[in-house]
């Protein structure tokens, strides 16, 4: 297990998370780049090793019922890469430019139950995302969610009826 010290070392590495000190020697980092409301990073590292990494939009990262993974056991390289993982899932917000891949017309109809979400427009321009997690298909607005469905079809069905196709 990474000490208290190796693990702010190792978050230091990201100059793009700013450090709060809370309570009982606790701290926290947070992302001030995040395209979302949620802007912590690292929740409670605490002296004694224990801490939480926010990784609710990471693709098929087991979280608790708030989005975070417990880091108490986490050794140095698996730490970095959540980081990274961790900043880049907050970085990349609903207006975020997108890869050629999701915007190839060929793989905009790509089923998404490999985890990655897919994105669906109205005439407006107004974008969500479809995305397949723990045998659910949920439909974001941006960070919020705004439906979760069964099946595939039913959440196409449902984006469909509400003027939305695939972007």
């Amino acid at each position: 297990m990474l000490t208290f010290d190796q693990k702010l070392a190792i978050i230091a590495e990201f100059p793009e998370l700013v450090r709060k000190d809370v309570s009982l020697g606790r701290v926290n980092f947070h992302f001030e780049g995040s395209r979302y409301d949620k802007k912590t990073v690292v929740y409670h590292l605490h002296p004694g090793g224990n801490g939480f990494v926010y990784a609710a939009r990471i693709a098929g990262q087991s979280t608790d019922d708030k989005g975070f993974v417990n880091i108490r056991e986490y050794p140095e390289a698996e730490l970095r890469s959540l980081l990274r993982q961790a900043i880049d899932s907050l970085a990349d917000g609903p207006d975020a430019p997108q890869s050629s891949d999701a915007t190839d017309p060929s793989s905009s109809s790509a089923s998404s139950a490999d985890g990655l979400p897919t994105s669906w427009r109205n005439a407006e321009g107004h974008l969500l995302q479809l995305s397949y997690t723990d045998d659910l298909w949920y439909v974001y607005d941006g960070p919020n969610l705004e439906m979760a469905f069964e099946t595939e079809d039913e959440a196409r069905a449902y984006l469909e009826e509400e003027g939305f196709s695939p972007a």
